[in-house]
């Protein structure tokens, strides 16, 4: 999110976005080609791409011992105007997350982690894997009740979601 439009919140979530800017020192910030501009939350129209260096983290302030749900959304968007979709790997602390492959998610991809951190810093590194450049649009850090989940050891990542409602809103 541009420091300029920080903070935002989003009205149908009540959700509020910041800037990355005190968050991480390297890459630079995009926004998707205007072919992508349906969708309908700011937050997900810019992002940071890293197109130096193998490895750029994020330095998260976290609580230890807190169960936290966090979430990383990412969207291509064709920004650069290259249509040549990222795949690189997301690492959570020093363990690999995730593999990101917006080829097969050309439509963005959302990743969640159930974590409880054993320190109060905590980094989010996205890193390059072959010719493609790294990016993400989002990063949601939200504390849960200690009794809503919990991991018996390590962390607990979503599969899947999916909302038995007959509302058309989008739940948060």
């Amino acid at each position: 999110m541009p420091i300029d439009v920080s903070p935002y919140t989003d009205p149908v979530s009540g959700l509020v976005f910041t800037s990355d800017s005190s968050l991480i020192q390297t890459g630079k910030s995009g926004r998707v080609d205007k072919a992508f501009d349906k969708i309908d939350i700011e937050p997900y129209l810019t992002l940071r791409y890293f197109p130096e260096g193998q490895r750029n983290c994020y330095g998260l302030n976290v609580t230890s011992g807190t169960t936290y749900l966090i979430g990383a959304n990412f969207l291509y968007g064709n920004y650069d105007g290259n249509n040549t979709y990222p795949n690189f790997d997301l690492y959570l602390g020093p363990n690999k997350w995730q593999t990101v492959d917006l080829e097969e998610n050309i439509n963005g991809s959302r990743l969640e982690v159930i974590f409880i951190p054993r320190s109060n810093s905590l980094e989010l590194c996205l890193v390059k894997t072959g010719n493609t450049v790294p990016l993400i649009s989002t990063i949601e850090i939200r504390p849960l009740r200690n009794d809503t989940y919990v991991p018996r050891l390590g962390s607990l990542t979503s599969s899947f979601r999916i909302y038995f409602n007959a509302s058309n809103n989008y739940i948060r």
